[in-house]
């Protein structure tokens, strides 16, 4: 543990205990670090930018550097990240902007890897995994333990659903609904992500619901709107099926079919 004699660390920096900081490690004014964080050579940590505990962050990565956006102008925007994240090399990571909310945020326990873009405004949820090169327009939020695969290209504005699974080479252009899985360009969605729910403890019986829902929604005739209403009469109502109901009715883009 400690700070290597060659990084730069902002005297008004807040580093708590237990940090260490690498060779050549940039560490801006406005930075937080928490406690126990493992930041790695030829980091650089910038702007208004808070870590939580017990993070790791590796070689090259820049975090909390200005958004891509013309009209920022230097605003007092923020970059957010939970604990027990592992960040691995050449992650960007820019803060918000003002239009957006402020904030760009991600959660815990998720696994970023190499060549990740998360752009500003963005909202990362807990259990996510990023593959390499998964890039993330601006205003992207990823739900809770869904998995984006490499080289995957996130539009700007677009949800990504809890449990989720893309396949790599996708491009997304519109909102992936929760506990599905699917790849392809364009974006096709295949199925339930029957593996991952097991493995995240969903019983038979709630997996068997969700592929109720899947079917009125992608293998019948039914529109959208009569599919939400066929599974609002018809489905039993636990919560994967409630927050299932609630992405659909709140989605601004579409869904991807």
């Amino acid at each position: 543990m400690g700070i290597h004699r060659t990084a730069i660390v902002h005297k008004k920096a807040k580093i708590s205990k237990e940090v260490s900081i690498g060779p050549y490690t940039i560490v801006g004014e406005n930075v937080e670090i928490g406690y126990g964080c493992q930041i790695g050579p030829h980091v650089f940590l910038d702007g208004w930018t808070k870590i939580g505990k017990n993070c790791k962050i590796l070689a090259q990565s820049a975090i909390g550097t200005p958004p891509q956006y013309l009209e920022y102008k230097g605003e007092k925007t923020r970059v957010v990240i939970g604990e027990n994240n592992i960040i691995r090399e050449f992650v960007t990571i820019n803060r918000g902007t003002k239009e957006g909310g402020g904030e760009t945020k991600i959660g815990n326990n998720n696994f970023l890897m190499a060549y990740v873009h998360i752009a500003h405004d963005c909202r990362i949820g807990d259990g996510v995994t990023l593959a390499n090169v998964a890039t993330l327009a601006g205003h992207v939020t990823v739900e809770d333990y869904a998995v984006v695969g490499g080289i995957v290209a996130v539009h700007q504005y677009v949800r990504i659903g809890a449990y989720a699974m893309i396949g790599g080479f996708s491009p997304v252009r519109k909102d992936v609904i929760p506990y599905i899985i699917g790849a392809g360009d364009p974006l096709r969605i295949s199925g339930i992500n029957t593996i991952g729910l097991k493995r995240h403890g969903f019983s038979r019986k709630e997996i068997s619901i969700l592929k109720e829902a899947f079917r009125l929604i992608f293998r019948s005739k039914l529109n959208l709107s009569q599919a939400i209403e066929r599974i609002e009469k018809e489905l039993e109502k636990t919560d994967s099926i409630r927050h299932l109901l609630k992405f659909l009715k709140t989605s601004k883009r579409g869904i991807c079919r």
